[in-house]
């Protein structure tokens, strides 16, 4: 409606104007300055937002309650890690494919395909517990179907959402879409266990509807299919353009490429590392010390609190500083964060240390994304996302390990101060890059002057 009256300021009935070239641009400028939709009522945005919000939401509850499940029907506890490998693993190798895959068909196909894959899988579980054909192989065969839904679906997701809000908008979407992720990472562990106690099929009849709730969401919205779509320089009658040559590995070397891109994916692959690293090192100390399950597991909340708490401090943390010195602030406020078990205070020290990494995490999260997808082209967007995610991914299990064989030699006291001066040196590289010290927000290309 905004635009008809715009159009009627400029125009009358009595006087028609020529439909010129000219005129024509001067209307398309006019129509791309006005002001966008308000995030909040962009229903395609929201749509896609509640439907990741369910994924997001039933896989955290599935973490928990298909390890139960394993451990109840074998009483195994090595096959009971056997399936979060599984899922890991198969995310890992097919998330390179996963993103050419999203940059050369249609994603919305792709999305709902994922969706449904994972919906199939999910509702397996509840229905072959029915009948009492429950077994080991079927639940690591569920463990790499869904693992495989997250390599094809992940990178989708994420340029589904950009696609449907104005570039100016980016960072208020991407802000709201880690409330997503850390609301889920907060909710599903204590969903997953009450639903549990309240049968053993009922946390997965949770994750086949919430998997359903995902694929309504993606049959519902249109977004655009193909990389070409986003393109304004694409004219009908003319040939389409091709993804870049390069291949599934082309997302990787556009990072190698980028001194900033590769600075910047340096730091958090060894944040994501010593964070992984400290989780069993710290179960322990605060185990010796007397801490019951219940209080660890609190103590581990602190990091999903703060960054809840921190998805709101995102565009103000932009605004204070670029994108390297805000990183190696957060990333040197991890360093002492490993030693918070051995001060006095025990559970609640590590809640405030976790608490307080948090809060600049939803920063770090979407200043990668805002440095990915305002200097990469459309058409290698999606190899991108998946080179990214795979190299953060890849440095969890080798934390994990890592601890692991630390503690086998040293006390976790020791382990845990190892782990420190580790990620102490490791960040003297990056500090000391001026390429990453004097990083600048990318720019938005600037609306047409009328």
């Amino acid at each position: 409606m905004a635009g008809n009256s715009a159009a009627g300021n400029r125009t009358t009935v009595d006087e028609p104007r020529p439909i010129t070239a000219a005129n024509t641009a001067a209307e398309a400028e006019a129509e791309t300055a006005a002001p966008p939709v308000p995030l909040r009522r962009n229903l395609r945005f929201q749509a896609l937002w509640a439907g990741q919000a369910a994924a997001s939401l039933g896989m955290r509850v599935g973490d928990t309650a298909f390890p139960l499940l394993v451990l109840a029907l074998t009483g195994s506890s090595t096959a009971a890690g056997a399936f979060g490998a599984v899922q890991m693993i198969t995310t890992l190798l097919l998330g390179i494919h996963g993103g050419a895959v999203a940059d050369r068909l249609d994603r919305r196909r792709v999305l709902i395909t994922s969706d449904a894959a994972r919906l199939l899988a999910a509702t397996s579980v509840p229905v072959a517990m029915a009948f009492d054909r429950l077994t080991l192989p079927h639940l690591l065969l569920v463990a790499a179907a869904i693992g495989a839904t997250m390599a094809y679906s992940g990178p989708v997701r994420m340029l589904a959402v950009r696609s449907v809000v104005a570039p100016e908008q980016l960072a208020q979407a991407l802000a709201q879409d880690e409330a997503r992720l850390n609301g889920a990472a907060l909710a599903g562990p204590p969903l997953a266990g009450f639903l549990y106690g309240l049968g053993g099929a009922v946390p997965f009849l949770g994750t086949t509807f919430t998997s359903l709730l995902a694929l309504v969401s993606a049959l519902v919205v249109r977004f655009p299919g193909r990389p070409a779509d986003a393109r304004p320089n694409h004219e009908p009658g003319t040939a389409e353009p091709q993804p870049e040559s390069g291949g599934a590995l082309a997302g990787f070397r556009l990072l190698a490429a980028s001194p900033l891109l590769r600075s910047v994916l340096g730091v958090l692959l060894v944040v994501n590392l010593a964070g992984a690293a400290l989780v069993l090192p710290v179960m322990v100390l605060l185990r010796e010390q007397g801490t019951g399950s219940g209080g660890i597991g609190l103590a581990l909340a602190g990091e999903a609190v703060g960054a809840l708490a921190g998805a709101v401090l995102v565009s103000r943390l932009h605004r204070m500083a670029g994108p390297g010195a805000l990183l190696l602030v957060v990333a040197w406020a991890t360093v002492p964060v490993p030693l918070a078990p051995l001060l006095p205070g025990g559970a609640v020290t590590v809640f405030a240390g976790l608490f307080v990494v948090g809060l600049g995490l939803p920063s770090l999260r979407v200043m990668l994304d805002l440095l990915v997808f305002r200097q990469v082209p459309d058409e290698l967007r999606g190899r991108v996302i998946a080179a990214t995610m795979t190299l953060l991914t890849a440095g969890m299990p080798a934390g994990t390990l890592g601890s692991g064989l630390l503690l086998d030699h040293f006390s976790p006291s020791v382990a845990l101060a190892g782990i420190t001066a580790l990620l102490a040196v490791a960040l003297l590289p990056a500090t000391a890059s001026r390429t990453l010290r004097r990083a600048v927000w990318p720019t938005a290309p600037a609306p047409s002057q009328a």
